[in-house]
């Protein structure tokens, strides 16, 4: 019967792999820049967390008005807007992130950490309000008299469109980028349509229909269209003053003194705002709100059954039905029918704007009353743009209450310092393993040392492509969880050598030592680095704060200590058993079997079997006297 075989091992196989891993991770950092030597060190970049650099971070608890946990896509929808608000003040770098089920991190480099507690826990409110100036963007105020009226150039449309009907049309954007724009239509579950009954002018009744023959708005950016008599003179003072600059979200705000006292979160005054009106962007004065978000009871996106196309339903509660009924009857008796003669002013008048943190998200036309509450946002939409203002119509009708739980604010000195700080102490460290491997395992050192400069290789490398393809930031946590990462690959060499020294002491030879003590490491480190990642996993999981940097990095380097010490300590370690130095136990190898009180020696054990198989000299002559013929 064959002895059965035993495994060869291939410590090359095993540096080879290593290798290609480390080149790997460089022309992944390169990238683009391979051939550009000049533009290396720029790829080569760490980066920098806020208490290494400068700025405030905001720790926020969210919850709805009710006190109960908001779900995740109220989460995600105020991410969206304070995203909006922080980047849009022109903040480079800010950063809103969700931990756990209802904080949100926001981190803003930079100075200004009062401005920026009041910039992003401020509650944004969705509310329906009537148009009552508009100007598009790009020219200086002219205010028209109240009975002004101007005619609308050919092929002109408003911006969007309010009907009973359930046919789509081209609308205005519902998110104020939108390449498309938006209508709301009474719900196709509703038989039968309005009819108009009234007009200021007397005019004849009309039956509003899904295609209106004119659906005139302004098209000249010099003029405000609409009636400045119905606009506060105090609002109509910020109308004047205030630009709009196309896909501006919040720094327009700063002009009218909104960023801080954000009265349009308030009901019950006229505003001003920017937005999205037909494809041109501008400036509004916005009367009282009639219809609150809190009102919507749901809004969900789906495709239509009558032309497969993507819309929002949007149903409101009694209170918010009727108010709404109101509003929309009142604009369609009032203004309507002076639209469909040319009359930009009441195209403008006739419109409604929905407002979420202070922007106009949608501004349609009222094209017939909606009573019932329950009414669709029709148009061209993609799933993500249905999507997005479905979202949108969410975080308005259930807003978060948004609570400062804690705010940090660090100079880029103090930040500076303790970096310093650390380092020194990673030095102080390092230095101190460096020593006692020398000290206690002699020529084996060689082996931690290199283990350890190849992990931090590694590291770093992963460290630099987190950084420039996850946005990846270094905090001091993170440096305290890198630094105790020397810990954990000294444990696990520890382990290794440990085991190894055993078999030594066994009488074991070097070469057979080596395969015998790793297999009983192996088992050892991979439970050690498995209860380090999952602790890890669990501080990352359930942890807030700074606290989460120090764990990422933790089990980051715990991923990469099994890397090393697989493709790198062990094949090291086989191979240095193959040397003269190692393999017969040189004494400041390590490995010596006298030094480590070996039962038998192998050094003594193989001078014994040598004897033993040499032949004796007496004897040979003592054969050679008996027998002189040599028979």
């Amino acid at each position: 019967m064959a002895a059965p075989s035993r495994s060869v091992p291939h410590p090359g196989r095993a540096l080879l792999l290593l290798l290609v891993l480390i080149v790997a991770m460089l022309l992944g950092i390169l990238g683009p820049k391979l051939f550009a030597p000049s533009q290396w060190e720029h790829r080569f970049k760490v980066g920098l967390g806020l208490d290494l650099s400068s700025g405030t971070q905001v720790t926020l608890q969210a919850q709805t008005l009710n006190g109960k946990a908001p779900s995740s896509d109220e989460m995600n929808a105020a991410v969206s807007v304070i995203e909006s608000r922080v980047n849009g003040t022109g903040n480079s770098g800010a950063q809103v992130q969700p931990q756990g089920t209802n904080l949100l991190v926001v981190t803003v480099p930079g100075k200004g950490s009062q401005q920026t507690i009041q910039l992003v826990s401020s509650t944004a409110l969705l509310m329906f309000r009537q148009v009552l100036l508009w100007q598009g963007s790009g020219a200086a105020t002219t205010v028209p008299s109240p009975g002004a009226s101007a005619t609308p150039s050919a092929g002109a449309t408003s911006s969007a469109s309010v009907t009973p009907s359930a046919t789509a049309s081209p609308t205005a954007s519902a998110t104020g980028t939108a390449k498309t724009s938006a209508k709301i239509v009474r719900a196709a579950s509703a038989s039968s349509s309005p009819s108009a009954t009234s007009s200021p002018s007397g005019s004849a009744s009309a039956s509003p229909s899904a295609s209106p023959s004119a659906s005139p708005s302004p098209s000249a950016s010099g003029t405000a269209f609409g009636n400045p008599s119905l606009v506060h003179k105090d609002v109509l003072a910020l109308f004047n003053k205030l630009v709009c600059k196309p896909g501006d979200t919040q720094a327009w705000k700063s002009q009218v003194g909104y960023q801080n006292t954000t009265p349009y979160n308030n009901p019950d005054v006229q505003v001003v705002a920017c937005g999205n009106n037909g494809g041109q962007w501008g400036k509004f004065a916005l009367d009282v709100a009639k219809v609150q978000g809190r009102q919507i009871t749901s809004a969900t996106a789906g495709l239509s059954t009558t032309s497969n196309q993507w819309q929002v339903n949007l149903s409101l509660n009694g209170a918010g039905a009727a108010a709404f009924s109101t509003l929309t009857s009142h604009l369609y008796s009032t203004y309507y029918s002076a639209a469909q003669t040319g009359d930009q002013n009441a195209a403008i008048l006739n419109q409604v704007a929905i407002t979420l943190d202070g922007n106009v998200v949608s501004s349609p036309q009222i094209q017939g009353a909606i009573p019932g509450g329950n009414a669709q946002i029709t148009g061209n939409f993609t799933q993500a743009e249905a999507t997005q203002l479905q979202n949108e119509l969410k975080f308005g009708s259930v807003p978060l209450n948004l609570k400062t739980l804690f705010v940090t604010s660090v100079s880029a000195q103090v930040g500076r310092n303790q970096l310093d700080a650390g380092l020194i102490a990673a030095a102080i460290g390092l230095f101190l393993v460096v020593v006692y491997a020398f000290l206690y395992y002699r020529g084996l050192g060689i082996v931690s040392v290199s283990s350890l400069i190849i992990a931090g290789t590694i590291t770093y490398l992963a460290v630099v492509l987190l950084t420039l393809y996850q946005n990846f930031t270094l905090e001091l946590a993170g440096i305290a969880g890198l630094i105790v990462a020397i810990g954990i690959t000294a444990d696990s060499f520890v382990v290794f050598f440990e085991r190894l020294r055993d078999e030594v002491r066994e009488g074991k030879q070097l070469r057979p030592a080596v395969e015998s003590g790793w297999k009983r490491a192996r088992r050892t480190i991979l439970v050690s680095d498995t209860v380090s990642f999952l602790a890890a996993l669990l501080l990352y999981y359930f942890a807030i704060g700074e606290v989460k940097g120090f764990a990422y990095t933790l089990g980051l380097t715990t991923l990469i200590d099994i890397v090393v010490v697989f493709l790198f300590t062990k094949p090291m370690v086989t191979l240095l058993a193959r040397t003269k130095f190692f393999g017969n136990g040189h004494p400041m190898s390590g490995l010596d079997p006298t030094r480590l009180g070996a039962r038998t020696p192998w050094r003594s054990s193989v001078r014994r079997d040598q004897a033993r198989r040499r032949p004796d000299p007496a004897a040979r002559r003592s054969t050679a006297s008996r027998n002189p013929g040599g028979s």
